[in-house]
């Protein structure tokens, strides 16, 4: 009987690391967010703005009412302060180990609390906003078109939201087998088009309005339980508005990147930019909406807005191109786990079949929970404070600090523990209100209506 020669046995070993490799290789070729690495830093602009401007915006006059003047302003700018700075963090981070690249936000938090405790911290909080945009998303859009319906034609029959759901949700069967980030660009950027262009009417169709007699500037509720409550709501909506951090490294992955040249450069270009339109959507819209309707306002400032109604529709259908957008930059991390967990852990083959059947599932659910649960203000401020807080506001700082362990009491010691403080009231407090909201609401509901 003859033994293998340790040269055999190298010889072995080595075609099986190869394959391997190449195995892997074909994977990430596949998967949605490795397999396309030729984005501009003008993806990442539009990306971060399609992302980050959801139709939240349009909530934030209704958010301003219950925060009030003074506490609205503040917590408006430290949001807008403290994700940039989060968000700055994030796109360090993505290459701060030589020649690696955590290409998602679970692989980062691996690499700050190890291999499970980072799965198990960061993977529920980043699904349960990913799939809770999508949710929500189905709805607004559901709710646009049908709005969109009643004001170009007011004398036809009502259509249930649910029937507006589906045919939103159709859009998705079709878009969602766009194979990884690059690809849905142009959807993309027609959505952060879009974004600008809906916020830009919604304020300015309020200063034309001018301000209204009898306008009221205080609490709307009666009692000052109340008050506190629609003020913890209030949170969660603001924190809603701010939820690009959950597909940064996603959208940063898809960017070039050398030793000479990282992709940190061109993606906080692009994360500049992003904030910059951010600011100009968001300030706008909820001072002058608060300001010309004061508490009278609408959880979205467009069923405020009655007239003109060529104008309202035309914002309506604005909204509908976004969301149709949005959907889609949240859901492709979504499908990227998906896959990963079917094709690397359950070893099926990377196939078009299995990927039309992932990806119509993932659409299907997410339409029925919005079909069957269209609460859109309560769940926002529910979610918001739940997931988006965290993933937002402070993990990025938790990790930024375990990472780098800047010295103690230094001022990135400080700036660190502020932000972490700031998003765990957010993430206790905002669930509170936005829960009230919820059973409020749910009350008087009536199924698939």
């Amino acid at each position: 009987m003859g033994t293998q020669s340790p040269h055999e046995d190298s010889y072995d070993y080595d075609k099986d690391m190869a394959e391997k490799r190449a195995r892997e290789k074909e994977i990430n070729d596949w998967l949605p967010i490795t397999s396309s690495r030729n984005a501009k830093w003008w993806y990442s602009a539009f990306h971060n703005v399609t992302a980050m401007v959801g139709a939240g915006v349009l909530s934030l006059p209704y958010a301003m009412a219950s925060l009030g003047w003074g506490p609205g302003v503040v917590i408006l700018v430290l949001s807008w302060i403290i994700t940039l700075y989060t968000l700055w963090q994030m796109v360090e981070m993505h290459e701060m180990v030589p020649g690696k690249r955590f290409d998602r936000y679970h692989e980062l938090g691996q690499h700050a609390f190890g291999e499970k405790l980072g799965l198990y911290i960061v993977v529920p909080q980043q699904l349960i906003v990913e799939v809770g945009v999508c949710i929500v998303y189905m709805v607004t859009g559901g709710k646009s078109l049908k709005k969109f319906h009643h004001l170009v034609c007011e004398d036809c029959k009502p259509i249930k939201l649910t029937y507006f759901i589906m045919i939103f949700a159709s859009v998705h069967f079709v878009l969602s087998h766009l194979p990884n980030f690059n690809s849905i660009s142009g959807v993309s950027l027609a959505a952060a088009v879009m974004s600008l262009s809906y916020s830009t009417i919604a304020w300015s169709a309020s200063a034309a309005k001018g301000v209204q007699e009898n306008v009221e500037y205080g609490y709307k509720a009666k009692s000052a339980i109340g008050t506190v409550f629609n003020f913890f709501s209030a949170l969660g909506e603001v924190a809603f508005a701010y939820a690009g951090h959950n597909v940064v490294l996603e959208i940063q992955a898809t960017i070039p990147s050398t030793p000479e040249k990282p992709s940190k450069g061109p993606m906080w270009k692009g994360v500049v930019v992003a904030y910059i339109v951010v600011a100009l959507c968001y300030f706008p819209v909820a001072l002058v909406g608060y300001y010309v309707f004061g508490n009278t306002v609408d959880d979205n400032i467009l069923e405020t807005l009655k007239k003109p109604a060529w104008l309202i529709a035309t914002a309506n259908m604005f909204v509908v191109i976004h969301v149709i957008g949005s959907y889609q930059i949240y859901a492709m991390p979504v499908f990227d786990m998906m896959e990963t967990l079917l094709v690397k852990k359950m070893n099926f083959r990377p196939s078009w079949i299995l990927r039309f059947v992932v990806r119509n599932f993932y659409v299907a659910a997410t339409m029925f929970v919005g079909m069957t649960f269209p609460f859109f203000g309560g769940l926002l401020a529910f979610f918001g404070g739940f997931a988006f807080a965290p993933t937002t506001y402070f993990l990025p700082c938790v990790m930024w600090l375990k990472i780098y362990k800047p010295r103690r009491y230094s001022l990135s010691w400080w700036t660190n523990w502020i932000c972490i403080v700031f998003g765990l009231c957010l993430m206790v407090l905002s669930p509170i209100g936005g829960l009230r909201t919820i059973i409020i609401q749910a009350k008087d509901y009536k199924f698939y209506s």
